[in-house]
């Protein structure tokens, strides 16, 4: 009987060691995978390809200090900002990472991170302008790119201050318009048109900054991935507590 005994407890110790096992190596799977993040393919200061053909910027300089303090596996995908995120919801990314701001609408489709970048919206004009303010806008056109917070911006505000929008499918096609004459501002995120005009010599000029801004996030399809979401918060925290975040700021996005 006692033999009996002893076998049963063995039997449930070893069962035990193994669970404990199987317990131990899901909780690392996270650490195990290579998790595929769909960026944008321009979008200086954020993501953009350098004089030596390296894919550099903010959201990359982020995530590659986030994952090394948190320990996880990545690669990236510039496919560009429509394509990452269809490429999020048909299950293709885990993630995506391109300047992204977090709204309402987006929610409905997508978990997102804690903010890691607060924009503001600015317009451009050329430079020698004597448009100052919204206000001077009126009866003018101005141009602004598809599918950006600058551009929904522009657009609640012409109704305000009475002017036209036209929107265009890329950065390029937005400052073109203006240094044509055929608009009279450009509506953009404050770092990326300070980035264009500071870096790469665009001859515009800024002399308006909102006072809201929105709020840039890391984004996971809604109710999948939640441990990359975990992740990236715990290391965004921890990058901003040790310096390293203000870094990577300081580097790419000169503040007004």
């Amino acid at each position: 009987m006692r033999l009996k005994k002893l076998l049963v407890l063995s039997l449930a110790a070893v069962m035990g060691l193994s669970l404990a096992a199987c317990g131990s190596k899901s909780d690392d799977s996270s650490k195990e995978k290579t998790y595929k993040i769909a960026s944008d393919t321009t979008f200086a200061p954020f993501e953009f390809e350098n004089k030596d053909g390296e894919r550099v910027g903010i959201d990359l300089e982020l995530l590659e200090a986030i994952a090394k303090e948190e320990g996880f596996k990545y690669e990236i995908d510039a496919v560009g900002f429509d394509a990452a995120m269809a490429s999020v919801e048909n299950g293709q990314s885990d993630g995506m990472i391109a300047g992204m701001s977090i709204t309402d609408e987006r929610k409905e489709k997508y978990d997102f991170s804690d903010p890691y970048y607060t924009s503001k919206v600015c317009f451009a004009t050329e430079k020698g302008s004597d448009i100052e303010k919204l206000e001077d806008l009126k009866g003018k056109n101005v141009v602004a790119k598809v599918g950006t917070v600058g551009a929904n911006y522009a657009e609640e505000m012409s109704k305000k201050y009475d002017f036209d929008v036209k929107q265009v499918e890329s950065s390029a096609m937005m400052y073109q318009e203006v240094t044509s004459g055929n608009a009279a501002a450009c509506f953009e995120d404050y770092p990326v048109m300070n980035y264009e005009i500071t870096e790469n010599g665009q001859k515009l000029e800024v002399p308006f900054i909102s006072d809201e801004g929105s709020e840039y996030g890391f984004a996971v399809l809604k109710g999948e991935n939640s441990e990359l979401i975990d992740m990236f918060n715990s290391g965004l925290k921890k990058i901003k507590d040790n310096g390293k975040y203000q870094e990577i700021i300081d580097k790419y996005a000169k503040e007004k």
